[in-house]
């Protein structure tokens, strides 16, 4: 096996993205005829969120079509292989960049006269919230950064490789965005924001010793930070984060390069091999 991310035995990965469609429709189905739950929670979350394991389980059953039970385990394991992270210094992007998304977000919203109340966040509800999102993450990250990037990556670089997946993430989401009841609007630019997310997830997994935990830990990270602004994130705009997300992505392309988004321009490394 090569890698953590079994990139050996997925090709074509494109089987993967067709197996989490085809595993998500019977939970598209179920939030169609289920009582409407975002009528009850505090959040717009529709039944058919319950379709964040089919990653995992679309990725553990190609694994285990290919090289049986001993690799379904190393494919789990992969979800607390935090020490592949040598450089503890990536923890900080990796947990406090949506937080400071978010933020920003606020606060050009607060100073725009798009928001009146002030935050009101309950630590045990973030906690909460925290530990579900976590759960959930396994269940998306296992297969999207555990078992399909590498090969994407291999074959299309690091950024074409991040579109990809990430156009997939996207329309993957549209139905449960609009069993939420959000608008048109809202979903396009949600839908925008998630592709350009993707890119930066990739950075960070590339950067981290391609950790599938870090991308756990991010992806949380992300369903997470809408709540630092107020009332369970019921003033959160696609747009502003999409924005955000696109100058992030921007300046990280640059700085660590399209094809590997790992290549840092100004590393001491690379200064020195060019004296």
């Amino acid at each position: 096996m090569k890698n953590n991310t079994l990139s050996a035995i997925n090709k074509p990965p494109f089987n993967f993205f067709l197996l989490v469609f085809a595993l998500s429709i019977p939970f598209w189905i179920l939030g169609a005829l289920a009582p409407d739950t975002t009528k009850i929670l505090p959040i717009k979350l529709p039944i058919s969120a319950l379709m964040t394991f089919c990653p995992l389980i679309a990725a553990v059953i190609l694994v285990y079509k290919k090289q049986k039970k001993q690799s379904v385990k190393q494919l789990l394991k992969l979800s607390i292989d935090f020490k592949k992270i040598k450089n503890k210094k990536w923890y900080i992007p990796v947990v406090l960049l949506m937080p400071l998304t978010a933020l920003l977000s606020y606060w050009y919203m607060k100073m725009t006269g798009g928001i009146s109340p002030e935050p009101q966040i309950s630590p045990l509800s973030v906690a909460i919230f925290f530990v579900v999102y976590f759960i959930g993450a396994i269940g998306e990250e296992v297969g999207w950064s555990g078992y399909v990037i590498d090969p994407l990556q291999n074959q299309y670089g690091a950024f074409n490789a991040s579109i990809i997946t990430g156009i997939v993430w996207a329309v993957w989401h549209i139905i449960p965005f609009h069993q939420a009841h959000q608008t048109t609007g809202w979903i396009v630019w949600q839908c925008i924001g998630t592709v350009f997310l993707r890119v930066i997830m990739v950075w960070l997994f590339n950067n981290t010793g391609k950790s599938v935990f870090a991308m756990i830990l991010f992806h949380t990270m992300i369903n997470i930070s809408p709540y630092l602004i107020p009332n369970y994130g019921s003033h959160y705009d696609p747009f502003i984060f999409a924005v955000l997300l696109i100058i992030t992505t921007i300046a990280v392309t640059w700085l660590w390069g399209p094809k590997t988004l790992a290549d840092y321009k100004y590393s001491l490394t690379k200064k020195n091999s060019n004296k």
